[in-house]
């Protein structure tokens, strides 16, 4: 790794104009690594490009120069027409634009041009080298690959990723699948950069942007790709000055309203596999647009799944996006089990317990069938014949099963007389400094004081939790399951 990190830097050094090219979806590692290097570099008077694909998720925005990065791109090649005037002479140029045409007429000294002497070229890039990070494969580029495919044949790849899947495609491949996070990998090739130029690289914001990559593909060192490496790196970013509970707080305790909604409505609908310890969700576009979700607040719910479905050894999200292609996450709690083998059945790839794919479609259902079967003929080939009875197609979770979950994600009991009503008035954020719950509880304590039967159904003493609220409402069949403002924010403490 020491020879082809000083590979790198030599590269980088004798390279003027870099674009950086993180992966899509963003997320805190892609989002980091191209960040750390953005800053990096701007330090040692580099012409720097971050582009990405898809925005900057809102979970994220809090990330340093965030505003950098651009969402649209051109190479810079202009193409170029060439006109061999060795026999003939030019008399009069000029332009003719019709619908979806331009027209250049030429007019000849004498005679006229024929079309052996016109020839066609592409004039030079802006740019002289690339650095993807973060990347499994080209494709995870987006439109800004498939557009310019010919760019990353022309100028000089540098492949930086910890994927088991990668596909080695650069110039330059730094590939450590044992790495938890691409930003780990940055670590020593930024020192490194350091001591050959003798310029401090490192600061408070790139540690932080390090730290981020890490904290975020480690599950905040809860994921089975955390290693004693991770540890040792995340300390050593600590002491540069990385601000981890920043990172803490806005990845990991702050939750929109709408991500409560979707995410209450996914636990509700999970499907299970008993025979083949194989469950699953779906969420639809009817998902987002009812929940007013966004596509990027699914993040963290299957890792909830992981650990809140006893017995499963794969766990499978199926997301219809916006951009007519379907995104499967896939997580796997047996080692024995290599998520990104079964990510390649559907063109995808990842890690060994961690992989996604996506698939060309706008039809939920019938994906849907088509790679729970294959998910299941997986299983079925792996674990051999089972005499055991199958409920092939059930609805995992009861009210009680999908609260549990939430219980246990969220949050301590609150009693009524414990609410208190935020002032913060900031626009699109109130932020409850306890956990939130809905905002009229005389109305709830009425309701529970109804009588059935003579008795009491509820004392109105008894202590009620968000959770309790969210799943009464979302499986009551309630729409309005939440009386609060759309955009509010909510952070949830220890």
């Amino acid at each position: 790794m020491e020879k082809i990190r000083q590979q790198i830097i030599d590269l980088i050094l004798s390279s003027q104009h870099i674009l950086l090219m993180p992966s899509a979806p963003a997320d805190g590692d892609s989002l980091g690594s191209a960040l750390a290097l953005y800053l990096a570099f701007k330090k040692l008077h580099k012409d720097v490009t971050v582009v990405s694909a898809e925005l900057v998720p809102d979970a994220f925005q809090f990330l340093p120069t965030t505003n950098v990065i651009n969402h649209e791109f051109t190479p810079g090649n202009d193409f170029i027409v060439t006109l061999d005037c060795e026999k003939n002479k030019i008399d009069s140029l000029k332009t003719k634009i019709e619908p979806n045409k331009v027209n250049i007429i030429i007019t000849a000294k004498k005679g006229q041009f024929s079309a052996d002497e016109v020839s066609f070229s592409h004039g030079p890039s802006k740019y002289d080298l690339i650095i993807t990070v973060d990347t499994g494969d080209l494709s995870q580029l987006g439109r800004f690959y498939e557009d310019n495919t010919q760019l990353f044949t022309q100028i000089p790849v540098i492949n930086i990723d910890h994927h088991a899947s990668n596909g080695q495609f650069g110039k330059i491949n730094y590939v450590d699948i044992m790495a938890s996070a691409t930003t780990e990998i940055l670590i020593p090739l930024i020192e490194e950069m350091e001591k050959k130029t003798s310029t401090k690289l490192m600061d408070e914001d790139i540690a932080t942007l390090l730290l981020a990559g890490i904290i975020t593909d480690t599950g905040s060192f809860q994921n089975a790709n955390t290693t004693p490496k991770s540890f040792a790196a995340s300390a050593h970013l600590v002491k540069y000055g990385a601000r981890q509970q920043e990172i803490i707080q806005h990845v990991f305790k702050t939750k929109r309203l709408s991500m409560l909604r979707l995410w209450g409505r996914i636990l509700s609908n999970i499907k299970v596999d008993q025979k083949n310890h194989f469950v699953w969700a779906t969420i639809s576009r009817k998902d987002f647009d009812e929940t007013g979700a966004k596509d990027d607040e699914t993040g963290g719910i299957i890792d909830e799944l992981m650990t809140n479905a006893p017995g499963t050894e794969v766990v499978l999200i199926l997301k219809h996006r916006n951009d007519g292609y379907i995104s499967g996450s896939l997580r796997t709690l047996n080692p024995s089990i290599d998520a990104s083998m079964v990510a390649e059945m559907f063109g995808g790839g990842g890690h060994v317990q961690a992989a996604g794919f996506k698939i060309k479609s706008n039809d939920l259902a019938a994906t849907e069938h088509m790679v729970v079967e294959k998910i299941r003929a997986y299983q079925k080939k792996r674990l051999g014949p089972n005499d055991e009875e199958s409920n092939q197609e059930q609805q995992m979770t009861t009210p009680m099963q999908a609260k549990a979950m939430l219980e246990k994600m969220f949050v301590p009991k609150l009693s009524a007389n414990e609410v208190e009503k935020n002032t913060d008035t900031k626009p699109e954020k109130i932020i409850a400094e306890k956990q939130t719950v809905p905002p009229n509880p005389k109305e709830e304590t009425q309701k529970s004081t109804k009588q059935t039967s003579g008795k009491s159904t509820r004392a109105s003493t008894e202590e009620e939790t968000f959770t309790d609220v969210i799943m009464r409402k979302a499986t009551s069949g309630e729409t309005d399951i939440f009386k609060l403002d759309e955009g509010v924010t909510y952070k949830f403490e220890d």
